[in-house]
Formats: structure tokens, C-alpha cells, sequence
């Protein structure tokens, strides 16, 4: 393509290359084999005061993937769930699963059992990992899945004689933190390492066109759906993201905050797939809803790099004592997953003395496809430019490529662009042309240096923090509802994350309540998709062929007047 077809060229720093080559690795384990051999000796994920190396991470990892293999008989290919937080199980397991050549399904712990069951029962997974504060739900919908391993683990069972012991004593019976569940025959993750260590782990082959991750998002039709991410696509990604932030990072040396969920491909990718290619050091942060404590965590940490979403850099802005950290070594805060307001960079930059870079990225592109330069001095209110190998335009509802200046439908083409959605050829053929642009449902603008910037979402799709958040999956949950006649979710705005969920209901019972609404969100969806606030109304704007208007819903949905959490 031309300097014309691709502006951005002329705006990347000094030295950048356009491509990247997404062959270097043949898959996502040869890199992590790489980087544990690389940095066998450095530091790799620290936890709650117990820190592995990635020495660690190598032998650790190898056993689980020998026990998946050897004991539980699982085949190339086969599906693996995750559901854990931020603990150094989470690593290991992410790394043990692809060194078996099978695939990752990141699973949020906060799923409701409706929300598992259907990850479950569509993903087809064969085992799932859970920590024991969450396998209750699991315990519910596990029957009458393809799912037969469990193995559950405590938060405390990396964390070494007596701490473990006492960590999960405390979780368990002093805060009360795990529900009584009865799984049978599910296995302990220590004792899956025992018995993984008594067998070796054999060459397998894993090629680059392998599915890595079944990375699963809002579905328009009111299921979530799994992007599948071949090996190709994440390593693509990863030297993509590498090649931009490089330039700014030294091997071995880098000291990464990782607060961030790791089954959010955001953190997957930057925090562990980037920085481990690196030899960076993660502090993993697993509640970091606890902004008292997080800040304790990483005041003694003299990190170099963190991640996050606009929520987490106000909330860490307005906790007592983030001003007193030593940021003396921060060079990288890396903004995604949603719109970074102004106020929050340039209060940011005031207190850290380091500028937020924004990014912008999908699922289903693994998810980078937009980065700042490092080098810009201040918040700039663009996504970017395209990183290298990555192609974009702006196409209207016809897939004509529209000017320079021009709005439409951002539109992306690179080898990090899934291969498709698992099992839904329509799907990916709405979003997915046969050339390999994909269309992204956010409307855009390209200025004629290369900068885009997001100008609305074509979807009605609510981001929540950083969340994808699609209506139509919360409208069938709550039509469920005997006393709903009608329903409608709509984004309303939100200081805190960005955007929050308004419901507008028409009763068919009078005596049906907000209480009693909240209550079924509550049982059948996870927090961030559940509503803020609730209306009632006596009738839903629709077109003549009866399609609810949400854009007109959007108009008057401001949030005085109605009812509140």
C-alpha cells in the first residue's frame, strides 16, 4: 500500500518498522519456552508475598501440562477453562495448557451459573480450573456438560508452608469467602502438579493455525460467542504490541502491574504475553477493587509499567496515599478497554509524571490494533495509529473506503484478526469479509497524519469499564420475567465506568417491582452487566415494522427522574 493508503506511516517514531513477522514464533508456547530459558534466573509473577522465576513458571507449567495430557487423557485441541483471578495458578495453567497443544477458555469467576453454563456447554470444554470461591457455580451446571475434570485450587496453594495453609484457612473459614460445593472426584491443582511430575511431557506439535484461546465476547444475539485466536493471531499481536512499546522497555528488567484480569484479553496479551517476552517482572493484583490495598501492594514494587481502564486510573487517583508512591521509574501507563476521559490523563500525568497512552483494540483482534506514540508529551483524545502490519479504513454501510476526514465504520485488516467465531459462520460473516477486513461497529474518523479517533459505536453495544456489554443479552434475561411485558437496555453516561446500563421496562403485571428486577439481574448476570438504573414506562418507541428504537431510547434516557441503585 501507499504512503496515501496508509497515512500513519508518516507519523511513526523514528526507527518504527511498518511489519512485523508473524512466523517468528510457530506458536505461543515456543515463545514462553523462549523467555523461560531466556530469563530462567529473573523473577516472573509475584503474589500476595510469594514470587515464582521463571524457572518456576517452566517446571510449574510442565507438570500441569503433562497432568492434563497424561492423567486426564486430554487430546490436541480439546478445551480448557480457566476461571481464577489474578493468582500465580493462572500463569502456570495459561502456559501448561498451550505447552499440551489444547486451548485456553478464559472464564470470568463472576459468572452467574447461566453465564458458565452456556460458556461451557458452547466452548465444549472438556476440564475447567476453578478456584474454590467460585466452584459452587460450577458445582450447578457442571452435569450434562462435555465438561468431566474439575480441578479446584485455593488462593493460598502456591503461597509455600505455613502461609498457604494459614491464607487458605482465613479465605475459607474466617471470612467465609467459599460457598460449600460438592463436585466429585474433582482434583486439587497441587496434586494435579504431583501427579503431572511423574510423568514427562513429550514434544507436541502446535501449528500456528491452532486455536490458542476461545476468547469469548457479547454475542448481538444475546449469547456470548468465542473468538477464536489461533497461535498465529496472539504471537502476531504480541510482537505487534512489543515493536511499539520496545523501543521504551530493557529486557530483564521490566516491573509491570498487573491489576488487570488476566481472562480479559487486554491484560493477556500486554501484561503477560508482552512483558513475558521481555522477562518482566508481574505483580499480580487480585482484588483490585481493594484500592486501599492495592496501593499498599505496589508502593515498595518501583514499578516501570501498568496497565489499566479509565475506572481503575480514578480510582487509584482519588485513594488516600497513591500520591506518596515512588514513580520514579515509571515509563509506561497503558490506557485501554475504554475511552480515557481527559481529566483522569492530565490528572495522571500530574501526579505519576507519566502521560497515558491510549490504545484501542478488540477480541477479536487480539486485541491491539491501535497505540499513541510513546513520545507524545500529552493526552491527545486519539486512539492512535494502527501498529505495524495493520491495516484500517473507513467504510460506509456499503464498504466503500471513505476519505481522509470522512466518518464511517472503522474497519481492520492485520494478522492478529481472528480466524472467526466458534461455531457461528453467519456471524462471522456479518463482521468478517472474504479480503479479511474486519468491521469493527465503531465510527471513526482518520485525520491526514494517521490518527483515528473514535467517534461513536455503530453497535448498540454498552461498554462498562471496559466491558462489552451487548442489550439484547440482557433484554432476554429480564423478558424472562412473567410480570415483563416489554424491555429495553440501553448506555446511559457514567463517571466512574464511562458508561453504565439504563433498563426501561413495560409491565404486564402493575404490581412488578425494580426490587424484584434487580433481584433476577442480579441471579443470572454478572455485576457489570447489570442495570444502574430502571424505568418504567408505558410503551417503547419502535419503528413501523416494530424494531425497538434504542438510539432514540439513548436521547432520553438521561438518568434524572429515574430510578436508582
Amino acid at each position: 500500500m501507499s504512503i496515501e493508503e496508509r497515512p500513519w506511516l508518516a507519523s511513526y517514531p523514528k526507527g518504527m518498522p511498518a511489519e512485523i513477522d508473524p512466523d517468528q514464533y510457530r506458536s505461543v508456547a515456543a515463545m514462553l519456552d523462549e523467555s523461560c530459558d531466556r530469563f530462567r534466573h529473573r523473577p516472573a509473577f509475584t503474589n500476595m508475598g510469594r514470587t515464582i522465576s521463571y524457572d518456576d513458571l517452566d517446571q510449574l507449567s510442565a507438570k500441569f501440562a503433562a497432568f492434563l495430557l497424561n492423567d486426564l487423557k486430554l487430546s490436541k485441541g480439546d478445551r480448557v477453562a480457566i476461571m481464577l483471578p489474578n493468582l500465580l495458578q493462572y500463569p502456570i495453567a495459561i502456559m501448561g495448557v498451550l505447552r499440551a497443544g489444547l486451548t485456553v477458555v478464559n472464564t470470568n469467576p463472576l459468572y452467574t451459573p447461566r453465564e458458565l453454563k452456556h460458556q461451557l456447554e458452547d466452548s465444549g470444554a472438556r476440564a475447567i480450573l476453578v478456584l474454590d470461591n467460585f466452584a459452587k457455580t460450577v458445582a450447578e451446571v457442571i452435569g450434562g456438560t462435555t465438561c468431566k475434570h474439575v480441578i479446584c485450587t485455593g488462593v493460598g496453594d502456591l503461597l509455600g508452608f505455613p502461609k498457604a495453609a494459614i491464607t487458605n484457612f482465613v479465605v475459607r473459614h474466617v471470612k467465609k469467602m467459599v460457598p460449600a460445593y460438592s463436585i466429585p472426584h474433582a482434583i486439587r491443582f497441587n496434586d494435579a502438579l504431583k501427579r503431572g511430575a511423574r510423568s514427562a511431557l513429550g514434544k507436541v506439535d502446535v501449528d500456528p493455525d491452532d486455536l490458542a484461546f476461545l476468547q469469548y465476547t457479547g454475542g448481538t444475539t444475546g449469547i456470548a460467542k468465542g473468538a477464536m485466536l489461533t497461535h498465529r493471531n496472539m504471537v502476531s499481536n504480541m510482537l505487534q504490541a512489543y515493536t511499539w512499546i520496545g523501543p521504551n522497555m530493557r529486557e530483564g528488567e521490566e516491573v509491570v502491574i498487573t491489576a488487570l484480569p488476566l481472562y480479559h484479553i487486554f491484560a493477556l496479551t500486554a501484561n503477560f504475553l508482552t512483558f513475558v517476552r521481555v522477562g518482566g517482572f508481574s505483580h499480580l493484583i487480585t482484588n483490585p477493587r481493594d484500592m486501599p490495598g492495592f496501593v499498599r501492594d505496589i508502593r515498595a514494587a518501583r514499578f516501570t509499567a501498568l496497565t489499566g481502564v479509565n475506572t481503575l486510573f480514578a480510582g487509584l487517583l482519588n485513594t488516600p496515599g497513591f500520591d506518596k508512591v515512588d514513580f520514579s521509574q515509571l515509563h509506561l501507563t497503558l490506557g485501554g478497554g475504554m475511552a480515557v476521559q481527559r481529566a483522569v490523563a492530565e490528572r495522571w500525568k500530574s501526579v505519576t509524571g507519566c502521560t497515558v497512552a491510549e490504545a484501542y483494540g478488540l477480541t477479536e483482534t487480539c486485541p491491539a490494533v491501535c497505540i499513541n506514540p510513546l513520545d507524545i508529551p500529552e493526552y491527545n483524545g486519539s486512539i492512535g495509529l494502527p501498529i505495524p502490519s495493520t491495516e484500517v479504513n473507513i467504510q460506509d454501510d456499503d464498504g466503500k473506503v471513505l476519505a481522509i476526514g470522512e466518518i464511517g465504520e472503522l474497519c481492520v485488516r492485520g494478522p492478529q484478526v481472528m480466524k472467526g467465531y466458534w461455531n457461528r459462520p453467519e456471524e462471522t460473516a456479518n463482521v468478517l469479509s472474504v479480503d479479511g477486513w474486519l468491521r469493527t461497529g465503531d465510527i471513526a474518523r482518520i485525520d491526514e497524519k494517521g490518527f483515528v479517533y473514535i467517534v461513536d459505536r455503530k453497535k448498540d453495544m454498552i461498554l462498562v469499564s471496559g466491558f462489552n456489554v451487548y442489550p439484547n443479552e440482557i433484554e432476554d434475561v429480564v423478558a424472562e420475567m412473567p410480570g415483563v411485558l416489554e424491555v429495553a437496555a440501553v448506555g446511559i453516561p457514567d463517571e466512574k465506568a464511562g458508561e453504565a446500563v439504563k433498563l426501561i421496562v413495560v409491565r404486564k403485571d402493575a404490581n412488578l417491582t425494580e426490587e424484584a428486577i434487580r433481584a433476577h439481574c442480579k441471579a443470572n448476570l454478572t455485576g457489570y452487566k447489570r442495570p444502574k438504573l430502571i424505568e418504567f414506562r408505558d410503551s417503547l418507541p419502535k419503528t413501523n415494522v416494530g424494531k425497538i428504537l434504542r438510539r432514540e431510547l439513548r436521547e432520553t434516557a438521561a438518568p434524572t427522574g429515574a430510578a436508582t441503585r
